[in-house]
């Protein structure tokens, strides 16, 4: 057998100088910066709640580890670009990891948290998404005159034999449609559906559920649904007529809505046959659908161009300026899709290959409670910092991967970071400002 040392070993030079190498350089980790999430953790109290609301079916004799220690070291490791479950079997002897989640010792092994993975039930997802809520709601200082609530579908493609998996035509594969629920950036809800329902279809009852708790906590708040054309149902807009909540959603166009914007989509192209630049026109009337039990007012976007005629149509209950609420409101719709790339892109939130429909229920909402530490995080002690308006996949390359050496005895914890951090000063200035 090979006889193993820690002598260095000579692997080059660099001008008169030897490179050596050896393993000797003590207890050092890569991750040096996720004692911040465990910062912005504790003012949030993000896995605490999401802890208190996860029942706990083992028995209580033969657990080595809380629930909210399994949360946030699974969270976290998300948070620190550490996407698959079997990477813990490496990762829970990291120092960095341990010292944030809270521990002096080896945390969970992937086995324990795969279990806790295919615990889930429907219920601790709904009490999660309660606990999503009440951080949103928690996280407002004053008390809003108006919220804009933002829902959007996407896929989650899956390559295995998943329950509850069906082939999508539009996107040609195997998949999960969850339902988003966005507010400015914060996630209200991450409901997984299979691919086969219609994205609408639990729409008005998921708002419902969301309206019914915000207006708790602020009655007279008014809320507003904004979505593409893809949630554009009859049931909807009358449920949300009843319901006092108004929307400015897109509106699929048909033979009728060209027909009343015949004449103008005509001037149009004769402008532009005559100038050859773009021409666009904004204007509004009623319309209803056969479908629709009333009349509804309809924005039109109509435009020409080299690439021919290029209308857009939005139904809406708001009153006001027809240019305004189209390029202002709905228009800035597509900031909700760039929080769920950030979403599932950079905070994993397509991770769907556990068996159980539950299961992966449970995966989407661990990647949203990452997503909800990565923003405060942003929001709370980043603030007036370059990396104030950074994703969170540049959150985590520049601050969270910080080399460090961790030095750990009885009394304390040190984290001796690297020294020519070019971004020293900003974890410094995070640092203090998460400060209890």
């Amino acid at each position: 057998m090979p006889k193993c040392t820690d002598a260095p070993i000579e692997i080059g030079r660099v001008g008169r100088r030897v490179v050596e190498a050896s393993f000797n350089g003590g207890d050092i980790v890569s991750d040096g910066g996720s004692i911040l999430l465990r910062q912005v953790d504790e003012r949030l109290g993000l896995t605490c709640a999401a802890a208190r609301v996860f029942a706990d079916g083992r028995r209580v004799a033969s657990v080595r580890h809380g629930l909210r220690g399994l949360l946030a070291q699974r969270v976290y490791g998300l948070c620190c670009g550490w996407e698959d479950v079997s990477d813990h079997n490496t990762l829970r002897h990291d120092l960095a990891l341990q010292t944030a989640v809270g521990r002096a010792e080896a945390l969970a092994s992937a086995p324990t948290l795969s279990r806790l993975e295919t615990s889930a039930t429907s219920a601790h997802a709904w009490a999660l998404h309660g606990v999503l809520l009440d951080q949103f709601i928690a996280s407002r200082k004053t008390v809003p005159d108006e919220l804009v609530l933002d829902v959007d579908a996407t896929h989650v493609p899956l390559h295995g034999a998943q329950e509850g998996a069906h082939f999508n035509r539009h996107y040609d594969a195997y998949c999960y449609l969850p339902l988003y629920v966005f507010c400015g950036q914060d996630i209200l809800a991450c409901v997984l559906r299979p691919s086969w329902r219609d994205p609408a279809s639990v729409l008005s009852a998921l708002i419902k559920l969301i309206a019914r708790r915000l207006r708790q906590a602020w009655p007279d708040v008014k809320l507003v649904v904004r979505g593409d054309s893809g949630f554009c149902r009859a049931k909807a807009l009358r449920r949300f007529d009843a319901w006092g909540i108004d929307y400015i959603v897109g509106l699929q166009k048909n033979v009728t809505l060209e027909w009343r914007s015949a004449i103008a989509m005509h001037a149009l192209a004769e402008a532009h046959e005559a100038t050859g630049t773009k021409q666009r026109l904004i204007g509004d009337f009623t319309y209803a659908a056969r479908s629709w039990d009333c009349e509804r007012r309809v924005i039109a976007r109509l435009e020409h161009d080299v690439q021919g005629a290029n209308p857009r149509f939005v139904v809406t209950s708001l009153s006001g300026d027809a240019t305004a609420l189209y390029e202002r409101l709905y228009c800035a719709r597509g900031e909700a899709e760039n929080r769920i790339k950030e979403a599932q892109l950079d905070l994993f939130g397509r991770r769907a290959s556990c068996s159980r429909f539950a299961a992966n229920q449970l995966r989407l909402l661990l990647a949203t409670l990452a997503y909800t530490l990565m923003i405060n995080l942003r929001r709370l002690g980043l603030r007036g910092t370059e990396l104030e308006r950074a994703c969170a996949a540049t959150i985590r390359i520049k601050l969270l991967k910080i080399g460090a050496a961790v030095v750990r005895n009885t009394r304390r914890v040190r984290l001796l970071l690297a020294s020519h951090h070019p971004l020293k000063h900003v974890f410094l200035s995070a640092a203090r400002a998460l400060a209890p």
